[in-house]
């Protein structure tokens, strides 16, 4: 399932923590909001630090506005009983910029590869479920170059866009950096030129979307 929608996306907004006990076994899922592949090493080391005595910590994340980014780990479990089914519950719900990691501390009961994907699949269910969600927009952004007596018109076309100025600066022209939502990125580029009759730059900061 792809983790946007059109100029949308779904990431979680805090952390969450759940925890699920099967034959002895505790599972402890917990999410975390990371950005990079950095911050999920970051958070997993934290968690292996502070849960050092478990016997294993399972993780999945995925990344970047399309979920185009994405882990699994095992960690010593049988290949694709535990990283995987975390992923998929990530990914079943949309998500992305989202790290689960499952902690497990073994009750001495060996589980069988379907009772493993269901105790990593589940614990992961019930910490998500209980993680705070907001959706972002997947911007485009200009650098906008214009004479001080062209500022109504573009303020207007801003405004029109739903565009969002993220920086201003005043010289002998004004500059501003915004952010466009990227469904109107191209739109707003024609329609900048057309209301200044030409006059101004309007730079694309990032390749503009492909028109079908």
């Amino acid at each position: 399932m792809n983790g946007s929608s059109g100029d949308t996306y779904r990431v979680v907004a805090g952390t969450a923590r759940a925890e699920l006990r099967e034959k002895g076994s505790r599972f402890i899922a917990e999410v975390f909001p990371v950005e990079t592949e950095k911050e999920a090493a970051a958070a997993i080391e934290a968690v292996r630090r502070r849960e050092h005595a478990a016997t294993h910590h399972c993780t999945a994340y995925r990344l970047g506005p399309e979920g185009e980014l994405f882990r699994a780990s095992d960690d010593g479990e049988p290949s694709g009983t535990a990283g995987l089914p975390i992923l998929r519950q990530i990914e079943a719900r949309g998500l992305t910029n989202t790290l689960v990691v499952v902690t497990r501390y073994f009750g001495g009961t060996k589980l069988g590869r379907g009772g493993l994907i269901r105790a990593y699949g589940e614990a992961a269910a019930q910490a998500l479920d209980l993680a705070p969600v907001a959706e972002r927009i997947v911007t485009v952004p200009f650098r906008l170059r214009f004479a001080y007596d062209d500022t109504a018109p573009v303020m207007r076309l801003i405004e029109r866009m739903g565009a969002r100025i993220r920086e201003t600066r005043y010289d002998a022209e004004t500059e501003l950096l915004v952010e466009v939502p990227r469904s109107k990125a191209i739109a707003f580029a024609e329609a900048f030129v057309e209301a200044l009759a030409g006059r101004g730059q309007c730079e694309a900061l990032e390749p503009l979307p492909r028109t079908t």
